[in-house]
């Protein structure tokens, strides 16, 4: 059983894992489960309750996911070098935790015990400094250092200059250029010479246009120049480097400080989710017993629109180990069982529940029963996998468990179906966990009546408007309104009558009065549609034999018959040593068979070939490979 899925807490962690900011708050929230240890439980209701406080005085706290600062850290402890990128995200964590220490100060002024994770926190302003005054839009900052200063303005001089020089160059020799700007080709600068004045200008040839009338040639003056500005460049990368490197080391420094923040980043991440959960669903903080009790005022489940739910108050404790709930169809018992156990799973997770007030029972474990169980992977039916159900859960069940089964021993013939509700109910009692079990069976209604630890509780039904209220009576057992609901949705009087008649009795069906006078209607349904099977005209057969010569229309070519006409009016003939199939109405008869061969003829010769003959004539004698095709 997957109670977590048929009372739709499921649902409820999704809602709640997109509350979480960090991957690891994420995953701890899919493996929620129920807490056993009273005082953990304790624990983390109170954490709950002070986030939320927390984030209605200070709003949403600061939160990152830091998951890739983990695979940052540990690069930088192997001595691997940063990247800018890289350390501008380690940068930003600073920053959160920074922000989130301001956060949390703020809240001691009232007093939240969450407030002093605080002093969990290391902002480590000097790492941070630095890295902000060296790196910036993920790349080195000039100012960086002095000698990383003055290496680029270099560089940037030396760039200008080469362009200066190339430009000169192209505005002194006008006429041997194919055009009046320097180019940048494989990273060097060049002037776009004519190609039959390449030999004019001194230096290299770094590339030609694409038709081959322009060389791209490197002036001898620009590549002296370029020598320097690359070695140039190799001092700035090493610079680079250098700086790289120290702020690494710098990082790898900080490595426990950093594990310290991330750790506290990821729990405060995941107590704060609980918090805006609460508000989100307008929760409130439960009261936990172990006094078995169960106490819901103002009841709602989670995932239903909270504009046309309606709230619930449920109370069993004391003496009675167990509820049945009655009622008419569509008239809430599910809903009413699920909201109970979701909300007390919920406080039991250490979240608030759904509810205006709650006292809520610790539960070893729940259990539940609900909905179509039918299993086609294993080939049973709904009853079969309902009972394979209940038995895992008597079996699972003891004092401390929380029970809920939904139309207990529904699926099979009412009478054993009874019975078997009632050996249930018998077995949960035993056990002594407590249970609500939702029920149609009058017989169980009894049963539940004369048990002091079994009490009725019913949903209640206007008659007058047939309509549930989706209210819980306790104390009381209900009836189904099966009957009256019927009729609402439409089903016909005389159907109903019937119906009654063969519940009660037909004393008992004269009290009931049905609205419902008119007919059932009837929907169209589409038709079969059967293939046509072309008629043959009777005895059209036997105007033709096997060896009839006939004219075959419209050629009007001669024609022996070699097979008779069919169903669909065919028959076949061999023209000039070709068979084919052709309608009997393109052939007329032109000289009968027994005019043309003696009786008992073999046609063979006529419609077979030697070869086939002679196959034919071993298959009659003698085994033989040979195969012989018939032609369709």
């Amino acid at each position: 059983m997957n109670t977590e899925q048929q009372i739709g807490f499921d649902k409820v962690k999704e809602m709640w894992i997109q509350l979480a900011v960090s991957t690891d708050a994420k995953e701890k929230i899919a493996g929620t489960a129920v807490i056993t240890d009273e005082k953990e439980l304790l624990r983390q209701q109170k954490e709950t309750t002070d986030s939320r406080v927390m984030i209605e005085k200070l709003g949403n706290p600061p939160l990152q996911d830091v998951t890739e600062i983990r695979e940052i850290l540990q690069a930088a402890v192997r001595g691997d070098c940063l990247t800018p990128y890289q350390l501008e995200r380690v940068e930003k964590v600073l920053v959160v935790v920074d922000r989130l220490k301001q956060y949390l100060a703020r809240g001691k002024q009232f007093g939240n015990p969450l407030a002093y994770y605080d002093e969990n926190l290391d902002e480590r302003g000097e790492l941070r400094e630095e890295i902000v005054m060296q790196i910036r839009n993920e790349e080195v900052d000039d100012r960086a250092s002095k000698l990383l200063f003055d290496l680029r303005m270099k560089i940037g001089a030396l760039e200008e200059a080469m362009k200066q020089k190339a430009d000169q160059l192209i505005r002194n020799n006008k006429d041997l250029m194919a055009d009046t700007y320097h180019t940048l080709r494989n990273g060097r600068i060049c002037v776009p010479v004519k190609k039959e004045y390449r030999f004019r200008i001194p230096g290299s040839v770094i590339d030609k246009s694409a038709t081959g009338n322009t060389v791209f040639i490197e002036p001898a003056a620009v590549a002296k120049l370029f020598e320097e500005l690359q070695l140039l460049r190799v001092e700035e990368e090493n610079e680079v480097y250098r700086i790289l490197y120290t702020l690494s080391s710098l990082v790898a420094d900080a490595l426990p400080a950093m594990e310290e923040n991330m750790r506290m980043i990821e729990k405060l991440d995941f107590l704060f989710s609980k918090g805006k959960l609460s508000i989100d669903l307008e929760c409130s903080a439960p009261v936990i017993n172990l006094e078995r009790r169960i106490v819901l005022k103002g009841a709602r489940h989670p995932l239903m629109d909270r504009t046309v739910n309606v709230p619930l108050d449920f109370e069993m404790g004391g003496s009675e180990r167990g509820i049945v709930i009655t009622g008419p169809n569509t008239g809430g018992k599910t809903v009413a069982i699920k909201t109970v156990m979701i909300n007390c799973y919920m406080a039991q997770c250490g979240l608030h529940v759904c509810c205006g007030q709650a006292d809520i029972c610790m539960n070893s474990n729940y259990l539940s029963d609900i909905g179509d169980g039918q299993d086609l992977s294993e080939n049973l039916s709904t009853f079969s996998a309902h009972i394979k159900n209940v038995l895992s859960i008597l079996a699972a069940a003891g004092r401390d468990s929380f029970v809920i089964m939904d139309e207990l021993g529904s699926g099979t013939d009412p009478a054993e179906g009874m019975g078997i509700a009632v050996a249930i109910l018998t077995e949960l009692l035993k056990s002594g966990a407590n249970f609500l079990v939702t029920t149609h069976y009058p017989e169980v209604k009894d049963f539940a009546s004369k048990n002091e630890n079994i009490v009725n509780a019913r949903m209640t039904f206007d008659k007058e408007t047939l309509k549930p209220t989706y209210r819980m009576v306790i104390g009381e057992a209900g009836e189904s309104c099966a009957f009256y609901i019927a009729d609402r949705l439409g089903m016909p009087g005389y159907m109903l009558e019937t119906a009654a008649r063969a519940a009660y009795g037909e004393e008992a069906a004269k009290g009931y009065r049905f609205g419902n006078g008119q007919e059932l209607k009837k929907n169209p349904v589409p038709k079969i549609s059967k293939v046509k099977k072309a008629a043959v005209k009777p005895g059209l057969s036997v105007l033709y034999h096997i060896g009839d010569s006939v004219m075959v229309y419209p050629e009007k070519k001669i024609g022996i018959v070699c097979e008779t006409v069919n169903d669909k009016g065919a028959l076949r003939v061999q023209v000039v040593g070709r068979k084919f199939w052709i309608n009997h109405k393109r052939v007329k008869l032109h000289v009968k068979a027994e005019e043309l061969y003696p009786e008992d003829y073999d046609f063979s010769i006529i419609f077979d070939s030697v070869e086939e003959r002679k196959i034919r004539h071993d298959m009659q004698r003698k085994y033989t490979d040979e195969v012989l095709v018939t032609e369709e």
